[in-house]
Formats: C-alpha cells, structure tokens, sequence
C-alpha cells in the first residue's frame, strides 16, 4: 500500500510538506501549547508554516491509526480538497507523508467551530444567520460544483464541522467521509454503510442504509435549529446521549410554539419576526421525513439570504428613521394595484425597497437604501390617449399592464408628457429612459442611440448617446438631472431619434431616481516604494535578468532588491522588430504593465496621422489624428504580460482645444478569443447631462456626481488623458504572441480634429 500511496502522491508535488517543517512549527507536536481540537482523524494542532500559497497560521491534522481511520481516508481527503475550491469550504493547503506519518495541512479557522458558539452573546442574530449562509453555500458548492461533473455529498454535517475564520466566515470542514456521485443522477443515491454522528442522521438511512445529497439537506437542518435553539442537538450523560432535540424541535414548530425554544438573550437584539419565520420554515423544510419534500441546498440559500436581508434591515439605522414614517407608507400601500401580504413592519419594507405599483397600476414606487423615493411612470401614461394601441406591446415583461412602447422611426418625434406624485423633496434625481431594445445588441454592456430631445420651452436639442444595461435587465439611458422641493414635477419632453442611427426600442417608462454620490478613486496612484514593500520577492518576474538586458540604458544592479526597484519603477527597451520604445513597469501586485508609444502601430495606417516631436511625451514623439477613425495594429507580446490575468487596454490621448468635435462616443471594435466581434465604447470627453432649474453656480450641462463606469476619460497624473478601450485577458500558460487589432471610431461620424495620441497602455484589473 505505502508503494501505491507514493505514487499517487505524486500527482499533488505542489501540495508537499516536508516533516521536518511541520515539527518545527509545532515544536514536535507540542499538544500543551499548539493542540487546538481532536477528531476521529486524529490530533488537530497548529502552527506557521509556508505551503503552496503563502506563508501563514494553518490547521495541522495528524492521522492516529489507533482510532480506525488510515490511508484511505488520508487520500479521500487530498483528492476531495483539490478538486473542490471555494471560499466557504474549509482549503487543503498540503499533506505530509514521511516516515509513517500522515498529516494534512488546512487552512487555520482561527476561531473554531459553530458548536462552541450556540450559546455565546458574541454573536448577534446577524452574524449567526451570515454563518448559516455562509455554511449553506459551501454545502450547496458541494452538491452542484459546475466546475466539475462530480457531486459531493458530505455524509457528516453538523455544527462540530463548520469552522469560522477571524471574520466570522463560515467554512465547510472534514470531507474524510465524503462520497463522490454523479451530477447527473436525479437523487445521487449512494448505498453505504458510512454513518455520520447521532442526532443529525437522515432518519430514512437507519432504514435503507443509503445517504443522499438530501441526507445532508436533514443534517444541515438540524444545525440550523441548533443556531436557532442556542443548544447541540443531543445532550450526554456518562458519554451516552440523554436526549435528542430535534423531535422536540419539529413539534415546537408544526405547534406554533417557537418562542418557546429560540435562543434569547438580553445582551443581543432579538431576532426580526419575518427573518424568524423564513429562517424556521426552511429549518423545518429540511428535516422532512421524505427526501424528495427536502428543498435543494441552493433553495435553503436563497431562504437564508432573505432572512439575513430582514434582520439586516431590522438592526439598520434606515429602519429606525423608515418608521418614523410608517404611516404615510401604509396609506400609500392601501392605493396599491393589488393587497400587499407582509408578515411584519421589515417585510413590509422590503417590499417597497423592491417596489410596487401605484396610481392604478401606471406608476412604479420603490425605496433605495437611504429611505429616498424612486418613481417611474408608465410610458403609456406619458403619452395619453393619442397614441395607436398597436405600438403597445406586452411581451417584454414590463411592470405596467399597458407594456412598452415600439420606437424604431428615423426622425420620428414624439412628445412625453411626465407628471410626478411621489418624489422625496430636497433631493437630486436623474431623470432616466427606461427601455429593452427589440434585437440583442452585440455588446452586452452598453450601446449607442443617438436619442435627441429637449424640454417643450427649449429651442436646443440635447443628445443622449449611450445606453447601459441595468441590474435588472433592462437599459436605461440619463436624460436630466433636477433637484425638487416638491413631491410634484410636470415635464413635457419631446423626442426624436438621430438620423444616423435609430434602434428598435422598447420604451417601458420615464424614471426619477435618487442621484447616487459616488466617489472617483484616483487609480493611477503611484506604486508603493520597494523600501517598504516587505513582499517583494514574491512580486518579482522570473525572466528579471532578460527584462533588464533589453533596456535601452546600460542599468547597474548588485542584489535581486536592487534589480526588483529598478524595475518595479519602469524602464525603457526597444521593440525587437520596429526598434521603437516600450515603456515597462510592475503594478503594486507584481503584475506587469507596459505602455506601446503611439508610433509603433501608426505606421500600419495608410492615409490620415502625422507623427510629430513632442516634449511632454515621455517617449518624445506622438501622432496627431484628423479623422473620423483609425485602425491600432500591434504585437501583444508574452513577455510583456502576466499569465492568467485580465488586463485593461488604455488610449492616452490629449485633446485639442477646440474639442467641439468630441461630444459624441468613440466606438472600438475587435475580434477577442472564442468571443467573435465585440463592440466597446468610450467616450473622449465626459458626456453632457443637461441640468432643469439648476441652482446658482451649478453648469447647466456638467453636473455632479456622475456615476463611474468603464469608457469615461481620467485625467492621470502625468498631464495625460486616459480611456479604457478594451479588455484582454491572458492564457494561463505560455504562449505565442498575438495580434491586437482594434478599430476605433467617432459615433457621429465627425472628424477627431488633431487628436493627439501618445500611446495604448495596458494595466492589469
């Protein structure tokens, strides 16, 4: 067996451990001071050790023959563990296997167990529904792991083997009696006589000796009742069980009694009522003497994920001021389209956060986080009586009964007029388009319109270029921004769509939502200095000696520190084909970056762009652009990036000062791996949002607060502009350099008027 053992061993050489390591960092299995739990494996004992991702505190667990268990069960754990990844299981970080031993090195839990906390009033009913969450999903990982075709069902869940890390983050634990299934069995239906520990076995497996996905489903019912109960399930007497909980708990339930059994405590807030019934149901749902009336491990996820959500809102400082306002919102409810069912004052505010219809179905109402009121009117509303029913369509899932709204005419003008109800004074709102288009677009994340419109006073069109997809599927694109006193706001906008490009929309509705403050972090902060950069050998490229032999300058360097500050702060080498200059640097994790000066893809094009000298440009030379549009073709070399990761593509760019002609987006083009054509968008200038009844001094067409997404220029801090234009990312292993060609354009088809180009940069995300 040791023979067969070692070659199987051999397949995890990045997983080893040596002895010698292992009793250093346990001062040779010192059970006073680093004994930290014992198991039917064995001894379980800790110390700092460096292993296959780090150096850190880990959990080191030491077979003891004497208990019964032995190699097979040292394997199962290895290969369950290395095949299963996943922030809330517990990580096999390496094995040892010397001399006699058999040792498995996990991730250190620093905290322990769930079962020595049932009780404690450490924990609040947050934190101890964040537990069972977190323990759910790793559960759930297990039985449907979409990586991989294998199932796992665990065979002893109980609350011994959920461990929790210095966050209180729940970790699955001890896979030493997994069984390994077919995804594709209906029940994955295993015939064992493997048992777990009394009082949370599947009650049907005394009868069938069979375990099943859902036998853990049972188990993990029984910890959620002990979370709920404050207790374990079973009491001892003598080493014997005395008494087992788990029917009192079921009767407690089915008799309304659960008052009676749940954990309280006057040092800790109480458990919310709503978050106490979701919370018990699927408890109670779990421990169903048929396996096929058992929920599905990612049904108990989502159940938890609502409780949480109501105790979160229950502990809030929103809630406290929310009801201070409970009686408007409960005579604004009785105006519903239909009764709204709550069981408490939470669930009721959950029902607003996620809306409701108003008014006879035509406005939609919804809370955000901060109690502020979000409107939107019904596009059939807006538009009244006039309009023909057959552009009226309800097969795009609309919230209103009338649907949505067919737009496909070029220079069709339309006029909405927009009444509001509901809006929470002294707030800024945007003023959106809700919309779904009738034809997938071909990128998913945004896409140009070209809508124009104005107010029915004005005499100027504004033009709104881009669309983004919401969270919830539909698009949206921002007409307005407006700060009201009032809860009331008429607006009569009129509408027509570019000649250049019209979609076929959908319109749903006119929204005014809460402007949201968002704060721009300066991303091109400069990297920390190496002097104070403690992990820097880590950090440091393998190929460091040829990276510094292709600089331009003859750089000295003595030690490995002084070759890492050299190149951490950047150099210059040329191109091995053009011999022009390449800008190369390590980012604050190691990552490589480079920067391409402009005039190495500038040759590739055929008519338009001048390359001219230029100071200010670190590589002293840049290309000035009179186009609609341009072609980047170039190189993308392996030994300029990082393996495995995903890097973002930058122009860097300064606008002329006449930037009339840059008001519209750029759309780049491409072909990217596997993925066929994509479209990206970006904008040269930040867009222009035209502001009803500004306030003194505020830009009628630049307000504040405009939300950050990819595509919107920055300003770095060496004078440049920047804009991300593309995403790439690299292959995990070695290979050939490869071809980027990207074609970028001005949406509205004007000229770039002289852009001036440095360079595309690429850094990682």
């Amino acid at each position: 067996m040791d023979a067969k053992l070692q070659i199987f061993l051999q397949k995890f050489p990045h997983l080893k451990i040596q002895l010698e390591d292992i009793t250093s960092a346990t001062n040779n299995f010192d059970y006073q001071n680093h004994c930290i739990g014992r198991g039917g494996f064995g001894n379980v004992y800790k110390g700092e050790l460096s292993h296959s991702e780090g150096r850190s505190m880990v959990a080191i667990k030491r077979l003891d023959r004497t208990r019964g268990q032995g190699a097979p069960e040292f394997l199962k754990e290895i290969t369950m563990l290395s095949d299963y990844k996943h922030e809330n299981v517990i990580s096999l970080l390496g094995f040892c296997c010397e001399r006699g031993e058999m040792i498995l090195v996990y991730e250190h839990a620093s905290r322990g167990s769930l079962d020595r906390y049932l009780r404690s009033t450490h924990l609040t009913w947050r934190q101890r529904l964040k537990i069972c969450l977190d323990a759910a999903k790793g559960l759930s990982y297990l039985h449907d792991p979409r990586e991989t075709h294998r199932r796992l069902i665990h065979c002893d869940i109980k609350s011994a083997n959920i461990l929790l890390d210095d966050q209180w983050k729940a970790k699955v634990s001890d896979l030493g009696l997994s069984i390994i299934g077919s995804a594709n069995e209906e029940h994955s239906v295993i015939v064992t006589l493997a048992a777990g520990t009394h009082g949370y076995c599947d009650p049907e497996y005394a009868m069938t000796h069979t375990l099943t996905k859902e036998s853990d489903v049972y188990s993990f019912g029984v910890v959620l009742f002990e979370v709920l109960c404050g207790t374990l399930c079973c009491t001892y007497s003598n080493g014997r069980v005395e008494q087992n909980l788990v029917r009192t708990w079921i009767e407690s339930y089915e008799e309304k009694k659960l008052n009676d059994i749940v954990f309280k405590d006057p040092n800790i807030q109480p458990l919310e009522q709503s978050a106490l019934e979701i919370f018990s149901d699927i408890a109670y749902q779990c421990l169903k003497e048929s396996r096929e009336d058992r929920p599905k491990m990612a049904e108990v996820v989502a159940e938890l994920e609502s409780a949480l959500e109501s105790q979160e809102l229950f502990e809030s400082q929103e809630f406290s001021e929310w009801k201070g306002k409970l009686f408007f919102y409960e005579e604004l409810s009785k105006t519903t389209e239909s009764p709204l069912n709550y069981r408490s004052e939470v669930e009721f505010m959950k029902l607003l956060y996620k809306g409701v219809l108003l008014n006879g179905g035509k406005t939609w109402f919804s809370l955000n986080k901060k109690g502020e009121h979000c409107e939107m009117i019904s596009i059939a509303e807006c538009l009244g009586s006039e309009v023909l029913s057959s552009r009226f369509s309800s097969k795009y899932n609309s919230r209103f009964a009338a649907g949505t709204y067919e737009y496909f005419f070029k220079n069709e003008v339309w006029k909405a007029d927009v009444k509001t109800q509901f809006l929470s004074p002294g707030i800024t709102y945007t003023v959106n388009l809700v919309f779904t288009f009738r034809h997938p677009v071909i990128d998913g994340r945004c896409s140009y319109i070209g809508l124009n419109y104005r107010l029915k006073e004005e005499t100027e069109n504004s033009i709104s270029h881009l669309a983004y997809v919401r969270n919830d599927g539909w698009w949206t694109c921002e007409l307005y921004q407006l700060t009201t006193d009032h809860t009331t706001v008429d607006l009569q906008i009129l509408f027509h769509s570019s000649s250049f490009f019209s979609p076929l929309m959908e319109i749903e509705g006119i929204e005014f939502r809460p402007l949201e403050n968002v704060e721009h972090k300066d991303e091109n902060q400069p990297i920390s200095d190496v002097d104070s950069d403690t992990n820097w050998e880590e950090k440091m490229p393998t190929d460091y000696e040829g990276l510094i032999k292709r600089s331009e300058n003859s750089l000295q360097w003595t030690t490995k520190e002084e070759a890492y500050s050299i190149i951490h702060k950047g150099l210059f080498f040329s191109d091995d084909e053009k011999k022009r200059r390449i800008w190369f640097s390590l980012d604050k994790n190691g990552k490589k970056c480079h920067m391409l000066s402009a005039v190495l893809w500038w040759s590739y094009q055929a008519t338009s762009g001048k390359r001219m000298f230029c100071p200010e440009s670190r590589f002293e030379e840049v290309v000035h652009w009179d186009s609609d549009s341009f072609l980047i073709t170039t190189k993308l070399q392996s030994r300029l990036v990082s393996t495995g990761t995903t890097y973002a593509i930058y122009l860097v760019y300064k606008l002329p000062n006449d930037q009339s002609g840059f008001e519209a987006p750029m759309e780049v083009s491409g072909i990217k791996r596997k993925s066929g054509n994509i479209i990206w968008y970006s904008h040269l200038t930040c867009p222009q949002t035209p502001v009803i009844r500004p306030k003194a001094g505020q830009n009628t067409h630049n307000p504040l607060n405009k939300p950050k997404f990819k595509g919107l220029p920055q300003q770095r801090n060496d004078g440049w502009m920047e804009v991300q234009i593309w995403e790439w990312g690299t292959p995990t292993t070695t290979y050939k350099d490869l071809m980027l060609r990207l074609w970028l354009r001005l949406c509205d088809r004007t000229k770039f008027g002289e852009l001036i180009i440095e360079g595309i940069e690429f850094r990682p995300i």
